[in-house]
């Protein structure tokens, strides 16, 4: 175990003669010298976290489990910094504030997709996510959507640039592993530099904020339902997605009904989807969708026939975990969750529940 403390002394000494020599080049910025502090007082909390009482196994897994959280927070430091000097080779993306987007949405009714990990994952021709396979057509669609200029539809991206403070440990731990070199490359070659992004996490309001357990997340929720209060709704959804089930995160809106697709690679039965969806709509149609990846194609493809299409992937699930009151995931036993361990196992609801009542059709498998 000397060796052992030996080790992560000098990692220490080291990350702190790092952050020393970065303050030096830059010591006017007192703002970045207080990132960099509180960059260097996480790295101290991880490693302080390994103690020297555990098994020899579970040793090892926490030693590479630190080990790669303190890499990726190394790695992911200029970035965060936003370091003036190496500007040229940092890509940061412009975003509006979700106040301006939730404003387009109500005000001139604008469509919005939004594009994550697993969007950019099939655009790459890369396994993500198991909800939806590979799909070279899906592939090509998504580019389309997300480098078309289409004036009535919202791009969102996530706002995993530049300063993480807003993020608490898991959340922010969560983005460094996932920007690599080759992910920012990919960002770098598919995102318009001129274009104003609204920021994906948009319905992502609970779990991965550092003031998730204070008042802010029911206010993000209150401007959240705005979008869809008084509307005639029509959702367009996994077949065990289950949107507003046993909450109340709906119940502001004049009707509501569903389409489901099937609950896992929606692509598949995309065309079905898209020609009920057009079927049942009527002029004030506000449609709400959540059916993976396939959700900006199918906002793209309503807004280009005159409707309005929100693609609001999770927000239900943030929800139930808001509700939930732990400020983390937690599993919903009665919903599809490919973010919980087990979450593919979901419960029946009864029979006589109101949902069936809301379906108009179904092309679940």
């Amino acid at each position: 175990m000397d060796n052992e403390q030996n080790d992560k002394e000098k990692i220490i000494e080291y990350i702190e003669k790092l952050s020393d020599e970065v303050c030096i080049l830059k010591k006017e910025n007192i703002d970045l010298r207080n990132q960099v502090i509180t960059i260097i007082n996480s790295l101290k909390e991880v490693i302080g976290v390994q103690s020297g009482l555990t098994a020899r196994l579970d040793d090892a897994i926490c030693n590479n489990a630190i080990l790669e959280v303190l890499y990726n927070r190394i790695n992911n430091m200029p970035y965060e910094l936003k370091d003036p000097f190496r500007a040229d080779q940092f890509f940061y993306p412009h975003f509006e504030s979700h106040e301006e987007t939730i404003r387009k949405i109500c005000e001139e009714r604008k469509s919005l997709a939004r594009f994550g990990d697993g969007e950019f994952s099939i655009m790459g021709n890369k396994e993500r996510w198991k909800f939806q396979r590979l799909d070279s057509r899906l592939a090509e669609r998504l580019l389309e959507v997300l480098q078309s200029k289409v004036p009535e539809l919202i791009i969102g991206i996530p706002y995993n640039y530049g300063s993480l403070e807003k993020y608490n440990d898991q959340g922010a731990d969560g983005i460094r592993s996932y920007m690599t070199e080759a992910i920012r490359k990919q960002h770098n070659s598919l995102l318009d530099r001129n274009r104003v992004y609204a920021d994906a996490y948009l319905t992502r309001f609970y779990v991965m904020y550092k003031d998730n357990m204070t008042d802010r997340p029911r206010k993000r929720i209150e401007r959240l339902r705005k979008m869809w209060e008084g509307r005639h709704v029509i959702t367009v959804e996994g077949a065990l997605t289950r949107l507003g089930v046993g909450n109340d995160l709906f119940d502001n809106v004049a009707s509501f009904r569903r389409i489901l697709a099937p609950a896992t690679s929606s692509f598949d039965r995309y065309e079905d989807c898209l020609h009920a969806a057009l079927k049942y709509a009527e002029s004030d149609t506000l449609f709400l969708l959540a059916i993976g990846p396939s959700s900006g194609v199918l906002a793209y493809d309503l807004t280009m026939k005159g409707y309005q299409a929100l693609d609001i992937g999770h927000v239900d699930l943030e929800y139930e975990w808001y509700r939930a009151g732990k400020g983390e995931r937690v599993s919903v036993p009665n919903r599809y969750n490919n973010e919980v361990f087990g979450g593919n196992q979901v419960e029946a609801l009864a029979v006589d529940d109101p949902y069936y009542r809301q379906v108009l059709i179904s092309f679940a498998d």
